[in-house]
């Protein structure tokens, strides 16, 4: 019983600290939250293979489930320090302190943080470590009187006048009294300041609001460009259903009106521009598909869309890169960075462009909301920056970018591929003519031809819907006279320059999968 109550007290304790310090960072530092700070050390620190286990188990989900465990973690830890410090004082107040002080160095060592920032996790940690020293001492009066009267129990004669205990029981009473007002303070004050941290700082009205010019060119889609076919990817992502793969925790919140963009590095002049101002060089609509390097072979990391911006090389040239320069580091608020070559942001058949709009509508808060990287032809780690703050000119022998030291090469060009969306594997299909169907992608550079293989037959060549461009995805379709049983399926791709897709499977790290999607299907 003691035990339980002692962990109790600490976790309660725990609630302290982080209403307090939600509490503070809403009146000096917004930014300076533990369990944020300490989930984006995590994210910054935790080995590849585990990266790419959890994007493979949990998808767009990942930082939830990041939370989640922090959260669990969290309450283990203030379950113990209680133990600790009914048990051994002070050991629990040293164990939040310690928290704390991680607390601390998390959150300082992020990128764009505030001079203050130090000031709520320290002033969480004093008042956790109060709370806890406080319902601990009054864990111990409840333990001692509780002896004291067991004592008395044992010593008087079967019969006492009066029963034993009475101190104990007021003790229990008083300490489940102050848990009870300490815990539910501490919920009610720690909400509250999220909620109207989240209030206040809002730019999702900001982002409604925005109303952008119109572009001075559009997408024309072809006739033929979206097959009907049930179950296919739809030829546009939706913006709702468009992957996310990145590395903030949260979303920032970034107000358009002091978003500024920095040119600098090996340039001739530095450049600072407004989202006005960038605006203002003129947009055009581009079709692009981007593809995260973590997709695996017939994986989802993919998606096409429809995004308004200026071309990148329109601006390097108003820095004006000097000779020796072959690499851009593009950076985010967040402190994250990229490393794209050079000439792919400079070539003229290239639509390499900062994006402010994405099907239609300024870029979601995920999608990096005000102004992005949208590069066709690199993996989204060396080129998609989201929430773009800098661009430097300077040199991959020089500089690298943030999943360089990681594991992963600092130039990756798409490996282009091919997926089976229909029939999907372990749902069974009527026997008959039915669709096999799906999409292709080779950015920058189209697909020619999609060939597909039934139970390692012969390769036979499937329909394709009329490309947009060569920067998005095409999708195919083959009608296949279905009989009962079960069967294998594969695909693979031909793209423009005559290449035929990879066979040989290869794992996400350093540049990207490959290989040939082979899907089991089941027909009644």
């Amino acid at each position: 019983m003691y035990i339980t109550s002692a962990a109790v007290a600490g976790v309660i304790s725990g609630l302290v600290f982080l209403a307090a310090t939600e509490l503070m960072a809403l009146l000096v530092a917004r930014e300076a939250s533990p369990v944020l700070a300490v989930g984006s050390f995590v994210i910054d620190v935790i080995p590849q293979p585990l990266k790419e286990l959890a994007i493979t188990t949990f998808g767009e989900y990942d930082k939830i489930a990041l939370l989640v465990g922090l959260g669990l973690a969290v309450v283990i830890a203030s379950a113990i320090a209680g133990v600790l410090q009914t048990a051994r004082p002070p050991l629990g107040v040293i164990a939040l302190a310690i928290a704390g002080a991680l607390s601390v160095a998390a959150i300082v060592t992020r990128a764009g943080v505030t001079p203050l920032a130090f000031l709520p996790p320290v002033i969480g940690g004093v008042a956790g470590a109060a709370a806890l020293h406080v319902l601990c001492r009054r864990l111990r009066a409840w333990q001692r009187s509780a002896l004291a009267a067991r004592r008395t129990s044992e010593s008087a004669s079967s019969t006492p006048v009066s029963p034993p205990g009475g101190t104990a029981s007021l003790d229990r009473r008083r300490f489940f009294v102050l848990s009870g007002i300490v815990g539910a303070s501490a919920v009610i004050v720690g909400l509250t300041a999220r909620a109207v941290s989240a209030a206040t700082s809002s730019v999702e009205a900001i982002r409604q609001r925005l109303r952008l010019p119109a572009p001075r060119s559009s997408v024309s889609i072809p006739a033929g460009a979206e097959l009907d076919v049930p179950g296919i990817t739809p030829l546009i992502t939706p913006n709702a259903d468009f992957y996310r793969v990145d590395t903030a925790l949260t979303v920032p919140a970034i107000d358009p009106a002091t978003w500024r963009l920095v040119v600098d590095g090996m340039v001739d002049q530095r450049v600072e521009l407004s989202f006005d101002q960038l605006v203002a060089m003129g947009l055009d609509e581009y079709a692009i598909t981007l593809t995260c390097v973590s997709n695996i072979v017939g994986g989802e990391l993919v998606g096409n869309a429809l995004w308004l911006g200026v071309p990148v090389r329109d601006i390097l040239r108003l820095a004006g890169p000097q000779s020796g320069a072959d690499m851009v580091l593009s950076r985010s608020i967040d402190g994250y960075t990229a490393s794209t070559p050079l000439s792919a942001l400079t070539d003229d058949g290239l639509d390499a462009i900062l994006a402010v709009s994405m099907n239609g509508e300024p870029l979601p808060l995920e999608h990096g909301f005000p102004v992005r990287m949208v590069v066709p032809g690199l993996y989204g780690y060396v080129s998609a920056t989201k929430w773009l703050t800098q661009l430097t000119v300077t040199t991959f022998e020089k500089d690298e970018a943030y999943w360089t030291p990681r594991g992963y090469s600092a130039e990756a060009p798409i490996k282009f591929s091919s997926r089976i969306d229909t029939p999907k594997l372990g749902k069974s299909v009527p026997a008959g003519r039915i669709p096999i169907a799906g999409v292709a992608w080779a950015q920058s550079v189209g697909i020619q031809a999609v060939e597909v293989s039934i139970d390692d037959g012969d390769w036979q060549q499937a329909t394709l819907s009329t490309p947009i461009n060569d920067d998005t995805w095409v999708q195919w379709v083959l009608e296949w006279d279905a009989v009962p049983g079960t069967h294998y399926v594969s695909v693979r791709a031909i793209n423009k320059n005559g290449e035929l897709q990879l066979e040989e499977p290869a794992p996400i790290a350093p540049d990207g999968s490959s290989g040939w999607q082979r899907s089991l299907i089941s027909i009644t």
